[in-house]
């Protein structure tokens, strides 16, 4: 089989059609050279070039070949480039765990910043709880992971990512929809509920759950729901009011308000993002480093 070598040294040849100038060009010495074509001409069984004492000229085999050589040294050049792009963490896949909820909002910023500052590598997203994301992350079926906490594990590594308020999901012809003030936790006491699943949707149960005993309120929940969207569409059917993250508003269900909520403070609902330490995927490190400054600047933003 004939080498990279011997395919420079027939480019070279072909375009100078000298030896004596092909050899300058390789900084090598003529006799050298043209054992490496004759080398090459015996694996090919076939003259690529007519010499004479005066000419070289190719032969139409040859000029069949010269163009084949050149990709072939075209893509040994492009995979070069590859790996050592690769190598750098410019190039790959990341497989990319995410909930519903994040989908909404944030999910769209991290694509927008990876697609403006890393174009080589490919995103893999898979949609799934996180329960399901730990389990996935820990087996290697994703590298990263956009999660509801707390998470924990030996080698699992976590940022937080952004934080969000809950917001009032009501029938549009509820009175508290119809009210000109925002409605307060403490007008859901013995009002008809839509509430999270503790075994679908375990964060937003035990958060509304805390929040509704710290403020003495008992709603009565009349049905239990895995998604925000399931939620807000449990809500459009009059079944109940619910608490949403604020996310759930780019969902724009028609003939549901949403409203801020005065009695829950701050902006409880959180986000972060997982990984493991030890993961061998260049591409990672990279990409930690691009979402990482997204959060930054994210929680700059609420603060200021």
């Amino acid at each position: 089989m004939f080498s990279l070598e011997q395919l420079v040294s027939f480019v070279a040849v072909a375009e100078e059609l000298h030896y004596g100038r092909a050899a300058e060009r390789l900084s090598m010495t003529q006799p050298p050279l043209s054992r490496r074509i004759q080398l090459l001409e015996r694996e090919l069984g076939v003259e690529l070039f007519d010499r004479t004492h005066r000419t070289v000229r190719l032969t139409p085999a040859g000029r069949v070949f010269l163009a084949e050589a050149r990709k072939i040294l075209r893509s040994s050049q492009e995979a070069t480039l590859y790996v050592r792009r690769a190598k750098k963490g410019e190039v790959g896949a990341v497989t990319l765990g995410f909930t519903a909820t994040a989908a909404y909002s944030y999910l769209e910023r991290v694509l927008a910043a990876v697609n403006a500052e890393m174009p080589g590598v490919d995103l893999v997203l898979r949609e799934l709880v996180t329960a399901a994301q730990v389990e996935e992350l820990l087996t290697g079926g994703v590298d990263l992971g956009m999660v509801r906490p707390p998470v924990t594990g030996g080698d699992i590594v976590t940022l937080p990512l952004w934080r969000e308020p809950l917001l009032a999901a009501l029938p549009s012809s509820h009175p508290l929809a119809r009210r000109k003030r925002n409605p307060d936790v403490r007008d859901f006491d013995r009002e008809p509920f839509i509430m999270y699943s503790p075994s679908e949707c375990r964060y937003f149960h035990d958060m509304l759950v805390t929040v509704f005993r710290v403020a003495r309120v008992l709603p009565e929940y009349t049905q239990y729901a895995g998604q925000a969207h399931t939620v807000l569409a449990l809500v459009k059917a009059e079944l109940g009011v619910a608490l949403v993250p604020a996310a759930a508003a780019a969902l724009r269900f028609e003939g549901v308000v949403l409203r801020p909520v005065d009695g829950i403070e701050g902006r409880p609902v959180e986000l972060e993002l997982m990984w493991r330490r030890g993961n061998d995927n260049p591409a990672l490190g990279a990409l930690l480093t691009v979402i990482g400054n997204l959060a930054r600047r994210a929680r700059q933003s609420t603060v200021d």
